[in-house]
């Protein structure tokens, strides 16, 4: 259980996250998966990383259940930890040095969406969703990286509703490279990062970099002016009502 870094091809690093059941993260495992991503992208022999999880699915956000603990103790240092976090795991993607193949299946919700978001590239099983559920869990955040696989209108309609995009949609807009059977998503995605790993590894580096320079949005800074809300909305008191319900009324993913 936790994050493994393996190596099974030349060039290619596949940084895992395994936390059941549903990969929803504690605090730690977010900083030990960004720390698992710099680590590949600083390896001069790495080339290309490719992000998967074990499990029922990609990754289903932060743990609640560790925050609802906190809360209940009297402190946010849960909630605030969780959001540094979250936003050190995004960046670990965005500003790894080599390019980045999110391998997604099945739920691919709240914290999923900032990581695949960030990646360079998706390659998805027929069987995953990709959406944001933090209404429905007293949160808000990551519509800054849900803005990166939908168009503008679609990315708020998904946000306020919480509602889910299957992955043919998301390839059907362009984010999503290639929709596969379960069973391929591991071979197709190791070899898209092949194919990418055949480049020579100092010009990857650079044109990493090049289109990092010319992104129209910055988003660290963007996704850290959502998480002031998140922080009103738990100060307020309407974040802890809302997660109140979460568990009684969302026992197919917890999170």
């Amino acid at each position: 259980m936790g994050v493994s870094t393996s190596a099974p091809d030349r060039g290619v690093a596949v940084v895992t996250v395994d936390f059941p059941p549903v990969n929803a993260l504690p605090v730690q495992g977010w900083y030990d998966l960004a720390d698992a991503v710099r680590a590949a992208g600083r390896d001069p022999d790495v080339r290309c990383v490719v992000l998967t999880a074990e499990g029922r699915g990609f990754n289903a956000g932060v743990d609640i259940k560790e925050m609802q603990r906190d809360t209940a103790a009297g402190g946010h240092r849960a909630l605030i930890d969780a959001n540094r976090g979250c936003a050190e795991a995004f960046a670990a993607v965005y500003e790894c040095e080599v390019p980045v193949v999110a391998a997604v299946h099945g739920f691919c919700l709240g914290g999923g969406i900032g990581l695949v978001g960030n990646a360079d590239a998706i390659v998805a099983s027929d069987d995953a969703t990709f959406g944001l559920p933090e209404l429905d869990r007293g949160a808000l955040g990551a519509a800054t990286h849900l803005a990166r696989l939908v168009p503008q209108h679609l990315m708020r309609a998904l946000y306020y509703t919480s509602r889910t995009a299957t992955a043919r949609e998301l390839h059907a807009h362009g984010s999503v490279w290639q929709v596969v059977p379960r069973d391929e998503l591991a071979d197709v995605a190791q070899e898209l990062a092949r194919e990418i790993a055949r480049k020579d590894g100092y010009l990857l580096r650079l044109a990493k970099a090049a289109i990092n320079g010319i992104d129209p949005v910055d988003v660290r800074r963007s996704y850290r002016f959502e998480q002031g809300f998140t922080f009103e909305a738990n100060l307020s008191g309407v974040a802890d009502r809302v997660r109140d319900t979460f568990g009684t009324e969302n026992e197919e993913v917890r999170a």
